[in-house]
């Protein structure tokens, strides 16, 4: 059996002193120091504007699923199947596996390869015989990972996983809150459809009052004419609304994973079919670690701060273990007879790299990027849920007075109603009442709607459901 030839142990230590000498000379010279990670500085806020209930946590009045409050059956099933077939959760769900497959691509960095190889070789000259030559070899190659720098890309890829993860909630939150919203319009479409059909019914009875007035000389031609446009214009809206319900209804297909045009929600009553739930309350500090979007952000932060830790460790010698192995022979019968091994460990020392410098500024320069876009998520989170407040108590302030409006009216219609018995007022003067009315529940409807859209965007922005999430490398 051969073996590769050795250094005299004399030299061999003159290698290794001089390798001790250089490694401590690059330590002191180096900057390899990383402090404990701390979540980005970012704006604070320590109570809404507007909150009746500022003292309950959001994780008592929002629940994982938090759209059943709204008591509709057919709302559950249809955000059941967006889950299931909705192709951006699809999407986000395939990159969170690819994120998840390139930690364990980052961790094989610290691991030995070998590489195995085969061959033959013949030749043939002139007025010479043959010759052929067999031979067999491997090599192992493994660079020590004894600075951490493997561990440092594993931690940042993983903080990467992290953060596709919060993209995917983010994601799942915004889909089940466009399922609940369009539905909400659709139903709403329906419901004002029928109240609109109710107007244009009352408007055509008082058309054909004018015109048995016209045809009596009590009543100008330009009366008719205007109660006509009128009708025309509510003909109109009519074929706009049922416009609008099936866009509303193929956006909703598109959400749920379906082609468009290949399924509806049955007609209903909006009022009928959803109730009004508490609104939600919930702290500022609380959407820090509950929020997907913040979540994912500052995951990032801390991949860009992983991976400054690493690019600084590569400014540290990097020691490599080369083994070789192999035989030859010019038979094949007597290939593996003999064997050569050796061993070859090398220290590299970046003295000289103007690039490895660069690159950790690079990296530096990266981690304020994604430190300043954690304090914009942040900022416009607190924006996202002031607005959401102001917009639901604006809205329930104007559905109470429209509420009272319609009640007045419905006492008004009702009295004229009863002087019409009496011979007091004309039945044009009930048509009036009764269209004057229907304006105002139509009114009433379109609030009520605008007000489970603004919950559900509560219900989102602060969100949704989601526990909260500490950000930290895996073993801290």
């Amino acid at each position: 059996m051969n073996s590769s030839t050795h250094a005299p142990s004399g030299l061999r230590t003159v290698y290794l002193a001089l390798a001790g000498f250089c490694t401590t000379l690059l330590w002191g010279c180096a900057d390899v120091s990383m402090p404990d990670y701390q979540r980005p500085d970012s704006p604070a806020k320590t109570a809404w504007s507007r909150s009746g209930q500022s003292g309950v946590s959001a994780s008592e009045t929002i629940v994982a699923d938090w759209w059943k409050a709204f008591g509709d059956p057919y709302l559950d099933n249809l955000i059941e199947r967006a889950i299931a077939g909705n192709y951006d959760i699809k999407i986000l769900a395939a990159r969170s596996e690819v994120a998840s497959a390139q930690i364990d691509e980052v961790r094989a960095g610290a691991l030995p390869t070998v590489d195995i190889g085969a061959g033959a070789s013949f030749e043939k000259s002139t007025g010479r015989k043959s010759t052929q030559q067999f031979n067999v070899g491997t090599q192992v190659n493994w660079e020590i990972d004894i600075w951490g720098k493997v561990k440092k890309g594993v931690h940042a890829q993983t903080a990467e996983f992290n953060a596709t993860e919060a993209d995917w909630r983010a994601a799942y939150l915004t889909m089940v809150a466009d399922v609940a919203t369009t539905y909400f319009q659709i139903l709403q479409l329906d419901e004002q459809s029928d109240q609109q059909r109710q107007t244009l019914g009352k408007n055509k009875q008082i058309l054909a009052t004018y015109e048995a007035m016209l045809s009596h000389g009590l009543a100008p031609e330009t009366q008719v004419l205007q109660q006509r446009a009128e009708i025309n214009r509510l003909t109109k809206d009519l074929l706009e609304l049922r416009r609008s319900r099936d866009l509303a209804g193929n956006a909703l297909a598109t959400l749920l994973g379906v082609p468009a045009g290949e399924w509806m929600v049955p007609s209903g009553h909006l009022r009928d079919k959803v109730r009004l739930p508490v609104v939600p309350a919930g702290l500022p500090s609380q959407l820090l670690a509950r929020r997907p979007d913040i979540v994912a952000a500052e995951f990032r932060v801390l991949q860009a701060y992983n991976l400054v830790g690493q690019a600084k460790l590569e400014q540290l010698p990097s020691i490599s273990l080369t083994g070789h192995g192999g035989t030859a022979s010019f038979a094949l019968s007597s290939l593996l007879k003999s064997f050569t091994l050796g061993l070859l460990p090398s220290i590299n020392f970046p003295l000289f790299n103007p690039g490895i410098k660069a690159h950790v500024k690079t990296t530096e320069a990266q981690i304020k990027v994604a430190e300043q876009t954690y304090g914009r998520t942040v900022i416009g989170a607190f924006e996202e849920v002031e607005n959401a407040l102001v917009n639901l108590e604006a809205h329930q302030k104007q559905r109470s007075e429209l509420q009272q409006q319609t009640d007045h009216l419905q006492v008004v219609a009702a009295q004229v109603q009863a002087q019409l018995k009496e011979g007091v007022v004309s039945q044009l003067q009930v048509f009036e009442s009764e269209r004057s009315l229907l304006a105002a529940q139509l009114g009433l409807l379109a609030s009520h709607q605008q007000i489970l859209a603004d919950t559900v965007t509560l219900y989102k922005v602060l969100g949704g459901g989601w526990s909260d999430v500490r950000v930290a490398n895996p073993s801290e």
